[in-house]
């Protein structure tokens, strides 16, 4: 099996090795047995599907709720001969029964597929057909209602596993706490041999730092001017990016800005030259970073607290996958972080408010109550909050609370590049081309420029068509809406705007139901997450030890790099005061099981700092020991007289 796999990694990745934990969960997989995979970002989780797919006979079904990172995943596979499919909230009905025509009955070995495509009555209609080999679940983390990334519909892909009853099941996440990772297992069925996988949250070159300095501004250019190469420079609001942007190129530093509300063309460009380091620093929201393959970032900056630490976990980690030394930084203001506090308010809107913005939304959309079920609309945000005089950043909330009450889901800048699709037979289009002779040109460039059109659904470009053709744009798009017209293809034009999905028809406002109990507890979980967050600012302890333990990887060493560490190295700690702190502690543990938190809560006297210091020590020394459930033990050490040097 394992010459198998790796001639596949070499075959078509060109890796001689595979990294840490893949094969283990490849091997998992091709078991049969359910797995959970937590692989930090930059851990390859990919190739963790990829590979066994690519061994077993079938398809691998793929469930992602990024658009735009199946995409470059499916052209990826297609750049390496490997034959992919696509399918995606805001496909036309002949464009996905095309696809899943393909999937059920050609040589294809991937079909990637938003959770809400699983719903819809086609492709239930096409499962017995598919031939699934392995259902890959990634941002598996979405399934818990309780998480910070919560989509509702990733909680009923379980129901598929009634057809697919002998199908393993691979979950991936880049972090998920215990609890997240429980709430995945339960939700998904997961059957009693499953296993579970998750890398050391522990980065040895990646140094963390936490500052709130009188000037964020001139923190940030003495940070860039320190650290030379590639950087990221993380803010909230798309306003301020240009600020920053701006701020970095005034002192001479080459920057860009980033953000979801740029068109397509504009987003890719600033990606590539970023990329390809022309731009050395992008300044962005988080709408930058994820699937981009980028190892040489030395450093990103958090000009803005973000509300979770699994997202900053992420961002931050988009640091140093070369493995080289790099920096995490974080800038803060205590008026910033009073105001963190009050974001839960904001972020869960009273549902009074939220069904103001949802019969906004009909009214909009000039939908009638009874209609809407499973129809797209495109969404102009700023055109309607100036229409009903809402606030931007009121009107997202309250419509997250309507995705997470199942009621609509909304894409902000979904961008679909045009689709043609070629709905007549052989004889037909030979018959229209003698006919049409004026759209010969157009037919015959499509079936020159794009291999396999006549059989399934092809994203064109009207510019490259236009080049080939010696005809502008706006004639080839004009020749493509006549041949749509006549029933020779399916045209549909690219797509740049913000998307609404009525998931259930539109009721009349006093109709509406939205759970308050489900919305309370989500607004607790999210203070719990934003406390943690809050924790990490003003923590004195190692942090990649604190982000380490949140997520449950208790055998995380210290780091001896961040900010609090390279502080905590400077205190000096004689020999007799280690060994009393020692001896202390031995004797603490021999009164019963006892936890980290706990045993420093009993020695506090002693001084925190320094029980940490003996502790990390000692831990270092395999006198002390912790295992899976946390509890501490002193394993081979003598007490009082034991001269340890440190």
């Amino acid at each position: 099996m394992n010459d198998t796999i790796h001639s596949i990694l070499k075959k078509y990745w060109g890796y001689d090795n595979f990294r840490a934990l893949q094969e283990e969960i490849i091997t998992s997989v091709l078991e049969n047995k359910d797995t959970l995979a937590i692989l930090p970002t930059g851990g390859g989780k990919s190739i963790c599907f990829q590979v066994p797919a690519l061994m077993s006979p079938g398809i691998c079904l793929v469930v992602s709720p990024l658009i735009a990172l199946m995409k470059d995943q499916v052209e990826n596979l297609i750049k390496r001969g490997i034959p992919s499919l696509l399918l995606y909230s805001g496909m036309g009905y002949i464009e996905v029964k095309k696809t899943l025509q393909n999937a059920a009955f050609g040589n294809f070995k991937f079909l990637y597929v938003s959770p809400e495509r699983l719903e819809s009555e086609l492709f239930q209609e096409f499962l017995p057909s598919l031939s699934i080999n392995l259902l890959a679940i990634d941002e598996a983390h979405c399934i818990s209602q309780w998480g910070y990334d919560f989509r509702p519909p990733y909680c009923r892909i379980a129901d598929i596993r009634e057809h697919l009853p002998d199908v393993p099941v691979l979950a991936l996440t880049a972090s998920a706490t215990k609890e997240i990772q429980n709430d995945i297992c339960s939700k998904l069925l997961f059957k009693n041999n499953s296993q579970r996988f998750q890398k050391s949250f522990a980065r040895p070159n990646l140094s963390y730092s936490v500052f709130s300095p009188p000037s964020k501004e001139v923190k940030l250019v003495e940070i860039l001017n320190k650290v030379p190469g590639t950087a990221i420079v993380y803010c909230k609001s798309r306003k301020r990016t240009k600020e920053v942007s701006d701020l970095l190129l005034t002192n001479n530093i080459k920057a860009d800005h980033y953000h979801a509300g740029l068109s397509n063309q504009v987003r890719s460009d600033k990606q590539e030259s970023w990329i390809m380091d022309r731009t050395r620093v992008i300044v962005s929201t988080n709408a930058f970073g994820m699937g981009i393959d980028k190892s040489n970032v030395r450093t990103v900056v958090h000009y803005d607290v973000p509300d979770a630490l699994e997202s900053y976990y992420q961002e931050a980690g988009r640091a140093g996958r070369d493995e080289k030394k790099a920096f995490a930084v974080l800038l803060y203001t205590d008026h910033e972080l009073r105001e963190l506090g009050k974001l839960s308010a904001i972020r869960y809107p009273a549902i009074s408010e939220v069904k103001k913005v949802y019969q906004a939304l009909g009214n909009y959309l000039q939908l009638p109550t009874g209609a809407g079920e499973g129809i797209y609309y495109d969404m102009d945000l700023s055109e309607f909050c100036e229409r009903f005089k809402m606030d931007t950043v009121f009107v997202l909330h309250c419509m997250k609370v309507l995705e997470q009450e199942d009621l609509i889901s909304y894409s902000e800048n979904v961008f679909i590049s045009s689709m043609v699709l070629f709905t007549a037979g052989r004889n037909d289009l030979e018959i229209f081309e003698k006919t049409h002779v004026e759209l010969d040109p157009i037919i015959k460039g499509l079936l020159r420029s794009y291999q396999g059109i006549l059989d399934s659904p092809s994203h064109i470009s009207e510019k490259v068509l236009a080049s080939l053709l010696k005809i502008s744009p706006e004639q080839v798009k004009e020749h493509l809406h006549l041949l749509h017209e006549s029933g020779i293809i399916e045209y549909q034009p690219q797509k740049d705007k913000a998307q609404i999905l009525y998931l259930q028809n539109r009721v009349r406002v006093e109709e509406l139901v939205i759970n308050p109990a489900n919305v309370k507890r989500r607004k607790e979980a999210f203070e719990q997450r934003l406390a943690a967050m809050l924790s990490f600012v003003h923590t004195s302890d190692c942090r990649s030890q604190v982000i380490g333990n949140y997520f449950g990887d208790l055998e995380i060493a210290i780091c001896g790099v961040c900010d609090n560490c390279l502080r905590n190295k400077n205190k000096e700690l004689s020999v007799s005061e280690f060994n009393s702190i020692a001896d202390s502690i031995y004797d603490a543990l021999q009164t019963g099981k006892i936890r980290q938190h706990e045993l420093i809560t009993m020695l506090l006297p002693l001084g925190k700092e320094k029980i940490r210091k003996v502790m990390n020590y000692l831990h270092a020394e395999q006198y002390l020991r912790i295992d899976k459930e946390g509890i501490l033990s002193m394993v081979g050490y003598k007490k009082k007289g034991t001269q340890i040097e440190i």
